[in-house]
């Protein structure tokens, strides 16, 4: 495999094992001779192969499991809001008590497997109608963002301890709640600033399951969360830097902090793509970023203009959202095509 340093010459330093094994690499390590005849043949059968019964039989196992945790929090939760009145408080304090108890007892015998972690992700979403049946019985008076505050240091014990990424991201979501409402209750600031704030708190997180995951954390290899943290850090940028667009002649500081921001992520993701491994659904994500920028800047332009109809500013800023996915389309297929062929 090619393994150039610089951007021009349009090669991928990459592990060889984090690519694919298309049939078109396993013939150019056939052709080097790293890949016996047999092995070869052995190879391509595995790599066009379609999942048996026992990977389909683990994917439905897993969608079924996700689903019905799913299923039975919002059991849980409508039940409490349907029978509010009717329970008295040691009632319901019990009864989520017990959920929560069954649920760690389960984690612990079924160790640290998928149904473990879903069993503790289970638990730790049940302390949070705890602590709500807590405040509503004895009226604590506490403000919402401690609620979700609170939530988050109870379950960080359980968080650590599973080493599951979506019990991270949940923790990362009451985290960001419990700002927005902190936000909404104390701070008195410009709602721009909560939005940079939300995109740096997601924007450490995602590096850092980056950064873990290359130094060979095993349960951060999946590409889904990071790609989920990816929009959680750059979505809250694009919001403020779409207001930029659409009246350029009223930036502020922080809307111009904004765009600087997402138009640093999206060169940082290019380079990650060249040089760390292929992404792209990162370089998706920038493009649509790119085109929703473009638009509403195109659209600013054509409908502020004094001699032009609205019909032809309308007709303009459609051919201009066509041209724009036209390119991103050509763009991104040429990205996909580089990368194969400057891979094994």
């Amino acid at each position: 495999m090619k393994r150039g340093t610089a951007l021009g010459s349009r090669a991928v330093p990459l592990d060889p094992l984090d690519l694919a094994a298309t049939p078109e690499r396993l013939h150019a390590l056939a052709s080097a001779g790293v890949l016996s005849p047999a092995a070869l043949e052995q190879a391509s059968r595995r790599a066009v192969a379609t999942p048996g019964p026992a990977a389909w039989r683990r994917f439905l196992s897993t969608v079924l499991l996700g689903f019905g945790s799913l299923l039975v929090l919002s059991g849980v939760i409508y039940f409490f809001a349907f029978n509010w009145q009717a329970l008295h408080r040691f009632g319901k304090l019990g009864l989520v008590l017990a959920a929560i108890t069954g649920a760690c007892i389960a984690a612990w015998r079924l160790g640290e497997g998928l149904a473990g972690q879903f069993a503790l992700l289970f638990a730790a979403v049940l302390v949070g109608p705890l602590l709500a049946v807590y405040g509503q019985a004895y009226q604590t008076g506490a403000d919402p963002y401690g609620l979700f505050l609170g939530w988050g240091v109870l379950i960080l014990p359980w968080v650590v301890l599973a080493r599951f990424s979506p019990l991270w991201l949940w923790l990362l979501l009451l985290v960001d709640t419990a700002l927005v409402l902190y936000w909404d209750q104390v701070v008195d600031w410009e709602g721009t600033w909560l939005l940079l704030t939300l995109a740096g708190i997601n924007g450490v997180a995602w590096v850092a399951h980056e950064v873990l995951a290359r130094r060979g954390v095993a349960w951060l290899e999946g590409r889904w969360s990071p790609r989920v943290l990816a929009m959680m850090t750059m979505l809250p940028l694009l919001g403020p830097a779409v207001m930029l667009a659409a009246s350029p002649e009223k930036a502020d500081p922080e809307e111009l902090l904004a765009l600087g921001s997402l138009v640093g992520i999206m060169g940082a993701v290019y380079l990650f793509h060249r040089r760390v491994r292929p992404e792209l659904f990162l370089l998706t994500l920038c493009a649509l970023s790119a085109v929703a920028l473009i638009s509403t800047f195109g659209g600013h332009l054509l409908f502020d203009a004094d001699f032009l109809d609205s019909m032809i500013a309308f007709f303009g800023l459609g051919l201009l959202v066509i041209a724009q996915v036209g390119i991103a389309v050509w763009w991104l297929r040429a990205e996909a095509r580089d990368v194969e062929e400057t891979s094994p």
